[in-house]
C-alpha cells in the first residue's frame, strides 16, 4: 500500500466540505455559479470580529473561526495547483543527522514565534499565497481530527516497522518537526518476563527537510533504507534502576522536555548530544510507550524555535499517540510471534533434506498459500526401504490452520512408521485411514503412496483421493497415470487398491497436490492437463535422449501458477528413476545349513572379481560370512544374499526371523558376540530392518 507523507486524506470531488472523518475540506465552486464580485475587505466589530455586509460575522473573512483555512486538515481546492514532491524521492539527512522527509501541500502552516502564519514561507521565506493552505491547531476540533487521523494511520500497520513508520508521518510535520522513537531491546513478548537490564534502541527518526526549491516545491533529497537510521543521538540506551529516564518511564505520562524529571531524563536518553537535539522551552515531550503490562519504549516529539511551542493540550495528543502505538507494537510483536512459530511448525514438519536412495535421485518443493496463510497441511517425504527400495509420499490435509498442521505431522510420523514395516501400500493407506479416524470424525486428507523397487524397474500405486501422478519419460511425453482414485483418508470403511506399473530408467514420476494444479479460475483436470504440457514442452528443451535437470524442472512446474497469491499451500515431489542394471546385481539363496557361510564367500569372491572390485574381496568375505553366520544361526527357511554394484558396494542378508540384531560389546570370555562389532568397523554403513516375512541386514562398502 502506497500511503502519502502526511496522516490525512486528500478531498475527493464530489464530497460534502465536512468530511465524516472530520476534516473540513475546501470545495471548489460549482459550474454556472455566478463568479463573486470583487467586494472591500470587511469591516471588523469593535471586539475584532469580522463583520459582513449584513452586520453580522463574516464567515468568508480569513479570519473567521468557520472560515475554511482555518481547520487543521483543509486542503486545496480541486481547481487549485498543487505543488507536489518528487517521484519517489528518498529522504536525506539534514545536519542533525534526524532523516529528513518531505511534507506534502497538505500539512498545516505552524505560525512561527511571531505569530504569522502567512505571506512569509516559515524555512525558505519564500512568499506563498494563503488561499486553500491549512492553518495551525489551535482549537480542540482540530486536535481531535489530528488525533482521529493519526490513530487511524497507525492502526494500518501490520508489523513492527509499518506502526513506527505510521506514528512518524502521521506526527510529522502535523504535530511535531521531528521525533525519535526508541523500543525495548529486545522486545518483550506476551507475559514473558525479560531478564537483564532495560535497554532503549532507537528505532526511527523522521523530520521534515530544512530546504524548499524557491518555486515552492521540495528539494529532491535521498531516501535511506529503513533501517539505515543516521542520528547525532546514542543508539543505545541502558535505563539504570532508580535513574531520572526510568522515573519518567515509570511514570507513563507525557511530559514537557523543561520539566525537571525529563531534563535529567533526555541526556541519559539521547546522550551527550541531548542538548543540541531538544531545542529550549516547551518545544519537546517525552512521550512513555506502555503496552498491556510495561512500558516498551519512548518516543520525543520536536518542534523547531520559528514554531509555537507545545501548550498543555499537545501533552493530551502526545499521550493518545504514544498509547495507541505502544498497544500496536504490542499486538505486532505478538502476531510476529505467532507467525513465526506457525512457520517453524510447519517446517519442521516437512523433511529438512530428502536422502539419497540407490537408483533413484529426488528434488522438492514446498510453497505456503500466502503470507496471511502460512500454515497448511500438504507434506511429502521420501523413506528408503529394504532391498534399496524408496517410498515416495505426498499428502494433503484439508484447511489451513494449526490444527491441519498438526495433523498433517501425525499422519506423516504414521506413514513413517508403516512405511519402515514394509507393508504394502494399500495397507498403508489402510492404516492411515484408522488413524485419521481417531484423530477426529472431521480429519480428512488425501495422500497418494508409491513404492520403486530400482532392481524390478516397477513402481506400486496407492491412491487415496489424490490427484494422480505424471511420468515424463525420457522421449519427452509426459503421461498421466491410471490409478484408482480411492476415497480421502478419515472416510473410513473403504478399500484401496493398489497398481503396478513400469517405471523405465531416464524417466520422471511427479508427485503433486491440488495446490499446483487447481484454483478459482481452473478446475483441476484443466490444470492437470496445462501440468502435462509444461512437462512436455521442458522435457523438448533437452532432447529426447537427455531428461531436464531435476531442479530446473521443478522450478519450471513452478511457474506454470503466474502471479498472485496461491489459492492452496502446494507440496512437489519429483523423482528420477536411475534404476539399477541387471549386470550390477548378485543375487542367491541359500539353504539354512553350515555350509551356507563358507558358500556365500565364494559367491560374493566370485561376483567381485567380475566388477572388478578384487580389492574388497578380503573385507566382503569377512562381513558376509559373520552376517549369513547369524543368519543361519536362527533361520528356518532359506536366506538371500544379494550384492548390488552402485556408486558403492551394497550387501544385503535376509532370513525369517523378524528379531533385529543388536550391537553390542562381547566380554573377553564369550566366544561369539563380535560379528556386528567388526561390520561396524569394517563397513561404510550399515543397518537391519524389519520385513513382512522376516528381516534384512545390510552394510555398505567404498568400492575405492
Amino acid at each position: 500500500m502506497t500511503e502519502n507523507p502526511t496522516s490525512y486524506e486528500r478531498p475527493q470531488p464530489g464530497v460534502d466540505p465536512v468530511d465524516p472523518r472530520g476534516a473540513l475540506l475546501h470545495t471548489p465552486p460549482q459550474p454556472g455559479e455566478p463568479a463573486r464580485a470583487a467586494q472591500a475587505p470587511a469591516a471588523e466589530s469593535p471586539q475584532g470580529t469580522p463583520v459582513g455586509p449584513d452586520g453580522g460575522a463574516d464567515p468568508q473573512h480569513p479570519h473567521h473561526p468557520q472560515h475554511p483555512q482555518q481547520s487543521e486538515h483543509s486542503q486545496p481546492s480541486a481547481d487549485e495547483p498543487l505543488v507536489a514532491p518528487p517521484a519517489r524521492e528518498k529522504p536525506g539527512e539534514g545536519e542533525s543527522g534526524l532523516m529528513l522527509r518531505p511534507a506534502s501541500e497538505g500539512i498545516p502552516v505552524q505560525p512561527d514565534a511571531a505569530g504569522r502564519t502567512s505571506g512569509q514561507e516559515r524555512r525558505s521565506g519564500q512568499g506563498n499565497p494563503a488561499v486553500g493552505r491549512p492553518t495551525p491547531m489551535r482549537r480542540d476540533g482540530d486536535r481531535l481530527r489530528f488525533v482521529g487521523a493519526a490513530t487511524r494511520r497507525i492502526a494500518r500497520g501490520m508489523d513492527l516497522d509499518e506502526i513506527v513508520m505510521g506514528l512518524c508521518r502521521a506526527t510529522v510535520p502535523t504535530f511535531a518537526d521531528a521525533i525519535l522513537v526508541y523500543l525495548r531491546d529486545p522486545l518483550p513478548v506476551g507475559d514473558e518476563r525479560p531478564t537483564g537490564p532495560v535497554v532503549l534502541r532507537l528505532r526511527r527518526t523522521d523530520r521534515i527537510p530544512e530546504e524548499r526549491d524557491t518555486e515552492g516545491g521540495f528539494l529532491p533529497v535521498q531516501t535511506p533504507e529503513p533501517s539505515e537510521l543516521s542520528t547525532v543521538t546514542a543508539e543505545l540506551c541502558e535505563v539504570r534502576t532508580g535513574g531520572a529516564l526510568a522515573e519518567v518511564l515509570r511514570g507513563v505520562r507525557p511530559v514537557f522536555a523543561d520539566a525537571p524529571a525529563a531534563r535529567a531524563a533526555l541526556p541519559e536518553l539521547l546522550g551527550d548530544d541531548a542538548e543540541l537535539v531538544v531545542p529550549a522551552g516547551l518545544r519537546a515531550i517525552l512521550a512513555p510507550l506502555r503496552g498491556r503490562r510495561r512500558v516498551i519504549g519512548a518516543a520525543v516529539f520536536l518542534r523547531g524555535p520559528e514554531r509555537l511551542a507545545f501548550e498543555a493540550d499537545d501533552l493530551l495528543v502526545a499521550a493518545q499517540l504514544a498509547t495507541h502505538s505502544a498497544l500496536g507494537i504490542d499486538k505486532a510483536v505478538l502476531y510476529g510471534r505467532e507467525a513465526y512459530i506457525a512457520d517453524e511448525l510447519q517446517r519442521t514438519m516437512l523433511p529438512e533434506t530428502l536422502p539419497r536412495p540407490t537408483g533413484v535421485r529426488l528434488a522438492s518443493r514446498y510453497l505456503p498459500a500466502a503470507e496471511t496463510a502460512r500454515v497448511g497441511g500438504d507434506w511429502y517425504d521420501a523413506i528408503p526401504l529394504p532391498g534399496s527400495r524408496v517410498a515416495l509420499v505426498v499428502g494433503d490435509v484439508m484447511g489451513h490452520s494449526m490444527t491441519s498442521a498438526a495433523i498433517m505431522g501425525q499422519l506423516r510420523t504414521t506413514a513413517q512408521t508403516l512405511a519402515g514395516l514394509d507393508l504394502p501400500p494399500q495397507e498403508v493407506l489402510h492404516h492411515l485411514d484408522e488413524q485419521a479416524q481417531r484423530l477426529g470424525a472431521d480429519r480428512m486428507a488425501t495422500c497418494l503412496y508409491a513404492v520403486y523397487d530400482p532392481v524390478s524397474h516397477r513402481i506400486t500405486i496407492a491412491n487415496a483421493g489424490h490427484p494422480p501422478p505424471v511420468l515424463l519419460h525420457l522421449g519427452g511425453r509426459a503421461e498421466v497415470l491410471s490409478v484408482p482414485a480411492g476415497a480421502p483418508i478419515g472416510v473410513g470403511g473403504v478399500d484401496f487398491e493398489a497398481v503396478e506399473l513400469d517405471a523405465p530408467a531416464g524417466a520422471t514420476l511427479l508427485l503433486y497436490t491440488d495446490g499446483l494444479v487447481e484454483s478459482r479460475l481452473r478446475d483441476v483436470w484443466t490444470g492437470i492437463e496445462q501440468l502435462r504440457e509444461r512437462l512436455a514442452a521442458t522435457a523438448q528443451l533437452t532432447g529426447p535422449d537427455h531428461p531436464p535437470p531435476l531442479e530446473a524442472l521443478c522450478d519450471e512446474v513452478l511457474d506454470m501458477l503466474g502471479p498472485g497469491d496461491r489459492d492452496d499451500d502446494i507440496a512437489l515431489l519429483a523423482a528420477r528413476f536411475d534404476g539399477i542394471a541387471p549386470n550390477d546385481v548378485a543375487y542367491w539363496f541359500l539353504e539354512p545349513e553350515d555350509a551356507a557361510p563358507g558358500k556365500a564367500r565364494r559367491l560374493a569372491r566370485r561376483a567381485l572379481t567380475r566388477w572388478g572390485l578384487e580389492d574388497l574381496t578380503d573385507s566382503v568375505e569377512l562381513l558376509v560370512s559373520e552376517v549369513v553366520t547369524n543368519a543361519v544361526r536362527y533361520a528356518s527357511k532359506p536366506v538371500t544374499l544379494r550384492l548390488l554394484r552402485t556408486d558403492v558396494l551394497r550387501c544385503e542378508v535376509g532370513d525369517d526371523v523378524p528379531q533385529l540384531p543388536r550391537l553390542r560389546q562381547a566380554r573377553a570370555t564369550d566366544e561369539g558376540g563380535r560379528g556386528l562389532y567388526l561390520v561396524n568397523r569394517l563397513a561404510r554403513r550399515w543397518g537391519a530392518t524389519r520385513l513382512s516375512t522376516g528381516k534384512v541386514v545390510w552394510f555398505e562398502l567404498n568400492k575405492t
